[in-house]
C-alpha cells in the first residue's frame, strides 16, 4: 500500500518547512508544518466527540446548506436558488434524520419540523411542484402537506 512519508528538509533547517513525499504519486511537496500543528491545537479529536453531536452537526449543516440553495439566506435573491442542489441536500437530510430518529431524543421533533419546513419551501419555490410523496426526502418522511392550506 502506498504511504506518505515525512522528512525534515536538510538545507533549510529552521525554516518551518518540511518535505512531504507521496509515494503513490511519486512527487514531493514543501509544506509549512507550524501552521498545521497550530491548527491541530484548535481541533477536538473525533474520539472525544459524542456520536450524537457529530450527527446533529451534520444535520444542522445540511439544513443550512439546503436553506441557502433554496435562496432563503439573508440577502439572497431568487436568482441565488439552485433547486437541483437543494433537492439533493434535503433528500440527504431526510435520510440522515430518518436513520438517526431513535437517537435524537428531545431534538427529534424540532429537527423533523425544520426538515418539513425545508420540504415545503422547496415545493413553494418550484415552478412545477412535485406531487405529495414525490418531493425531496419524502421517500423517508412520507408525504408532506402544508396544514395551513
Amino acid at each position: 500500500m502506498p504511504e506518505n512519508t515525512y522528512s525534515p528538509s536538510g538545507d533549510d533547517a529552521g525554516d518551518d518547512l518540511a518535505t512531504v513525499r507521496n509515494d503513490a504519486l511519486g512527487d514531493t511537496e514543501r509544506v509549512d508544518v507550524t501552521t498545521s500543528v497550530d491548527a491541530m491545537d484548535n481541533v477536538r479529536d473525533l474520539v472525544d466527540i459524542p456520536s450524537i453531536e457529530i450527527v446533529t452537526r451534520a444535520i444542522v449543516m445540511l439544513m443550512s446548506a439546503s436553506a441557502e440553495k433554496l435562496g432563503l439566506a439573508p440577502g439572497a435573491s431568487e436568482d441565488d436558488a439552485d433547486l437541483d442542489e437543494a433537492r439533493k441536500l434535503i433528500t440527504a437530510l431526510a435520510g440522515l434524520v430518518d436513520a438517526a430518529k431513535p437517537d435524537l431524543g428531545v431534538h427529534a421533533a424540532p429537527i423533523r419540523d425544520g426538515l418539513k419546513q425545508l420540504q415545503l419551501a422547496f415545493r413553494d419555490a418550484s415552478a412545477y411542484p412535485d406531487e405529495p410523496g414525490e418531493g425531496p426526502g419524502e421517500k423517508y418522511t412520507g408525504p408532506v402537506r402544508d396544514r395551513r392550506r
